[in-house]
């Protein structure tokens, strides 16, 4: 697979790293090109630099690893570039006292569609710190990470299960992208949990066979049901 990454941060390192390793082909953009030559160095596996234009319009996939505040303006000049094609958003539009950015509730995923609506915008990959992802792979008590993944293209949504599970990780099916503010409130209070409380979020949920309650089950495609047990 091809795999345009805009930015030339932390999230484009440690997720690039994986995909090269999995044997797909990326290049990386970035507005300066010599850090995106630096950053393409450090990766291997020939990785190839680019300027931001040039790794839209390589990539069948283009990973849009932008701060908050700077995807949707990116991403608006790109919009020809990236016509047809699965765009994943990483970001978390979150400011101090870790409190949601997001005008209006319109989600930070929402505001790259709007930016580009010829794309296919799938978000992932936002609910980890970077070193997390630099893991290889990603697995905590014997359990692979689980990824939500939201969008509303079928082949986009396709995709980005495989370079999912190409880190080392699970795909979660998270719904249609009017879901993606779920994932980033997610964020918002995950990181105020961990940081700002030094509590283990990971703790705040039961296991599923508990989560709806007793005599309740929940099927594999997510319908609660009486349980025969």
């Amino acid at each position: 697979m091809r795999i345009g990454v805009l930015g030339t941060g932390s999230m484009a390192d440690a997720l690039a790293t994986h995909w090269v390793r999995a044997g797909h082909d990326v290049a990386v953009g970035g507005r300066d090109i010599r850090k995106a030559e630096r950053f393409a160095a450090r990766v291997g596996g020939g990785a190839k630099p680019a300027g931001l234009r040039a790794a839209a319009e390589f990539g069948q996939v283009v990973l849009a690893a932008l701060p908050y505040g700077a995807g949707s303006g990116v991403v608006g000049e790109l919009r020809a570039a990236l016509h047809g094609k699965a765009l994943i958003d990483c970001s978390n539009p979150i400011g101090p006292g870790f409190r949601l950015l997001t005008p209006g509730g319109v989600s930070a995923a929402r505001q790259l569609a709007a930016a580009a609506p010829e794309a296919h915008v799938v978000k992932a990959f936002n609910l980890c710190h970077e070193d997390v992802w630099r893991m290889s792979p990603p697995v905590f008590d014997g359990r692979p990470l689980a990824v939500p993944v939201c969008g509303d293209d079928g082949a986009a949504l396709a995709l980005v299960h495989e370079l999912v599970r190409d880190a080392g990780c699970e795909p979660v099916a998270g719904g249609g992208l009017e879901r993606a503010g779920l994932l980033e409130a997610t964020a918002a209070l995950f990181i105020g949990l961990w940081v700002g409380e030094g509590a283990d979020a990971q703790a705040i949920a039961p296991p599923l066979s508990f989560a709806t309650g007793p005599g309740h089950e929940v099927d594999q495609e997510f319908r609660v049901t009486p349980s025969t047990r």
